[in-house]
């Protein structure tokens, strides 16, 4: 388990990281996301003992990871793949870390085996693409078989297919029962990863539930409907109470009443329906709506058409 607990962390006059606590439990992922500047990679830095808290604690199993006798059998990081020495091959930069943590040259192939580097171990990391540097990264946070990790943007470089085997890799050693801590700013990726998540904004915490619950609470349900018959439909809703409005298409886009409620109006008038499907926010627009104000930089949006 990885905890913090009133984390607080100061540069100069800026306060990174805020007085934040919260626990990233074992057996599931837990998504962590923020604006740029929101105190996502200092936070993560306090976790790993790069960097000292001003107040507060940050633990792994109830000790800090600066305390860890062989860190990397409980803790596996991914902060910069890119972080290697580049004369060395991908297999010596590994057993090169395993050799500081008692672990044998056995796991070294088979971690390199595990992120499908098998092809290329010999080959010196500074030539190896970013996808591959990604790769070799997750395999050294892999390499002392741990209890947890923690991951800053991994799937940073990784093709689709790269990116769909990280996913179900961070899945299944979730299921194992590790704890899994993730940042990303992918975030339809997230939403089909992470159980959980952990949204800080300003260095202060912002939400700290399910990734279902985040999306329910932020974003507003609507119903879709596609009928022959849509100003009477629409007429007989907003009559109703119902938000009403048209899609591009022409089908109405319904808010304030359930699918059930909408189906047993139309039937009482006889009106026609092709579809009508219950539909919710994406995880994107439930992060931009409760991160509004905790953005650093604000640019603006750019106006409907682009800029003439």
């Amino acid at each position: 388990m990885i905890e913090a607990k009133n984390l607080t962390k100061r540069y100069g006059d800026k306060t990174a990281v805020n007085d934040l606590s919260f626990t990233v439990e074992p057996g599931r992922v837990t998504g962590f996301l923020g604006p740029n500047g929101a105190g996502k990679s200092t936070t993560m830095r306090l976790l790993l003992g790069l960097d000292r808290p001003d107040a507060g604690t940050a633990t792994v199993n109830g000790v800090a990871y600066r305390d860890l006798a062989r860190p990397l059998r409980v803790v596996g990081a991914l902060l910069e793949a890119r972080a290697v020495h580049t004369g060395r091959s991908a297999y010596d930069h590994l057993l090169c870390l395993a050799q500081t943590q008692g672990i044998g040259r056995r796991r070294v192939g088979e971690v390199i085996e595990q992120v499908g580097l098998a092809s290329v171990a010999r080959k010196r990391a500074g030539g190896f693409s970013l996808g591959m540097g990604q790769r070799l990264g997750i395999a050294a946070a892999l390499l002392g078989d741990p209890a947890a990790l923690v991951l800053d943007e991994p799937v940073n470089g990784l093709d689709p297919e790269g990116i769909l085997w990280i996913r179900n890799l961070m899945k299944s050693l979730a299921a194992e029962g590790r704890a899994v801590f993730v940042s990303s700013h992918l975030m339809n990726e997230m939403a089909v990863t992470a159980d959980h998540l952990i949204v800080i904004g300003r260095g202060r915490l912002v939400a700290d539930c399910s990734t279902e619950e985040f999306i329910e609470r932020s974003t507003e349900r609507s119903v879709l409907v596609r009928t022959p018959d849509g100003q009477q439909l629409a007429e007989l809703l907003t009559r109703q109470g119902a938000t009403v409005t048209r899609t591009e298409e022409g089908d109405l886009d319904v808010t304030g009443i359930e699918a059930p409620r909408i189906a047993e109006l139309a039937a009482a008038e006889k009106l026609v329906l092709h579809e009508l499907s219950t539909r919710r926010g994406s995880l994107e627009e439930a992060f931009m709506e409760l991160t509004r104000d905790a953005v650093e930089y604000d640019a603006g949006l750019p106006a409907a058409g682009g800029v003439k």
